[in-house]
């Protein structure tokens, strides 16, 4: 008995793990929100929130989980953000740290900003667990539409993602 049950729980996330790593999310496209939503992290990930910004797609844009020593300047001359730009429509959120920590960080700027759709700009192997954590912490009113960067993992990066998702799973079952 306890060998069925070690059995189907390797072969479970076994499937499991060929899934996510086949199966990565895909951009969105040109759908339209209130706001475009980049956690800081892997390569490309702002580009992309600030090319769906130039395209008119989304009207904000919050950078979560900026290093606190960055200053707005130095975030606009790194990504060529012109002044007006950032103070019209670019805000960076310091209070981030990790995964859930943008979760928190984005549910209060969506609510300070009445905002009702989002886009969550990340990469393709962080966007189920970056988009579960934002559905555990979002009103259920607010539409979030999916936008993954593309990218090429390594397996290493993929095994350890897929880790952090079914524990993040575990966690909201359980209520930590």
């Amino acid at each position: 008995m306890i060998r069925y049950v070690l059995s189907t729980i390797l072969l479970a996330w076994a499937l499991g793990f060929l899934w996510f790593a086949v199966f990565l999310p895909q951009p969105a496209g040109n759908a339209r929100t209130d706001a475009v939503i980049v956690p800081t992290g892997a390569a490309g990930r702002i580009q992309q929130g600030l090319a769906v910004l130039d395209a008119g797609f989304a009207e904000r844009m919050l950078v979560s989980g900026v290093a606190p020593e960055v200053r707005p300047a130095e975030f606009a001359a790194e990504f060529g953000v012109s002044p007006e730009r950032m103070e019209c429509c670019v805000d960076l959120g310091f209070a981030a740290v990790d995964t859930k920590g943008n979760a928190s960080e984005i549910a209060a700027w969506v609510e300070a900003n009445d905002i009702a759709s989002l886009r969550l700009v990340t990469t393709d192997w962080h966007m189920r667990r970056a988009a579960s954590e934002l559905d555990r912490t979002l009103p259920a009113e607010v539409e979030v539409v999916r936008d993954a960067v593309r990218s090429e993992p390594s397996l290493a990066s993929l095994f350890i993602e897929y880790h952090k998702l079914l524990a993040s799973g575990a966690g909201g079952l359980v209520g930590i």
